[in-house]
């Protein structure tokens, strides 16, 4: 999968959130970092469609794409609750599937097919009120997956979870076979991926090698 960024621009009212902003990324597992203000979530929201470019598109394979990115492209929040809305697991995973018109049969296997694929069967009829944040987060992510998107992008999914949910959650993002973008200021999650992006000031001020761009940044960090 190949998705560009071709001069986008996003103004909210008078001030620029994100500036030109040129870049094509097909890495299975990218990055971005940046301090907070610094236009990363709007980046991150644009990949499906919760944010538009005020000026310039997005292109998906080449194509330019505005209203089908979010068939393309699921988005997991923060908060997982923003995601969350009906009171049992199962009607829940069910909701956006009956808005794609689907048949009771194809929305029981894609809902059995996600769940088993994250571990997560014994989930399934539990009220949603009652999960842990790291259940809730988890849920969250399987509502994306039996969506079947392409890619999966990711804002700071870890920021609400202890150590041990946070390790977890970082090797189901690490095993999918989506292609798979993440926002966060957790650097050490990050090192393992394919690509850093580095945003301040709504611009990409460094790209290229965990490595390299990680340290780059905490470097910047202490000046």
């Amino acid at each position: 999968m190949n998705i560009e960024f071709a001069d986008v621009t996003v103004k909210k009212g008078d001030v620029i959130v994100l500036e030109d902003i040129s870049i094509r990324l097909s890495e299975r597992r990218v990055g971005v970092i940046g301090r907070n203000g610094s236009g990363k979530s709007t980046f991150a929201r644009l990949f499906n469609g919760i944010e538009t470019p005020t000026s310039g598109k997005l292109l998906l394979d080449g194509v330019p794409e505005r209203k089908n990115l979010r068939r393309h492209v699921g988005f997991v929040f923060q908060n997982p609750d923003n995601q969350i809305v009906y009171p049992i697991v199962e009607e829940d995973l069910a909701f956006g599937l009956r808005n794609l018109k689907l048949s009771k049969t194809e929305i029981e296997e894609r809902i059995v097919d996600a769940m088993r694929q994250l571990g997560l069967e014994h989930l399934r009829n539990r009220f949603t009120h009652q999960l842990s944040g790291g259940e809730k987060q988890m849920i969250a992510l399987v509502g994306v997956l039996v969506m079947r998107p392409r890619m999966i992008v990711f804002d700071e999914p870890t920021t609400l979870l202890d150590l041990w949910n946070k390790q977890t959650f970082m090797a189901m993002i690490t095993d999918l076979p989506q292609h798979v973008v993440v926002v966060s200021h957790d650097l050490e999650l990050l090192r393992g991926f394919d690509r850093i992006l580095h945003i301040e000031a709504g611009r990409i001020v460094a790209d290229g090698d965990p490595a390299s761009v990680i340290d780059g940044y905490i470097a910047s960090s202490r000046c």
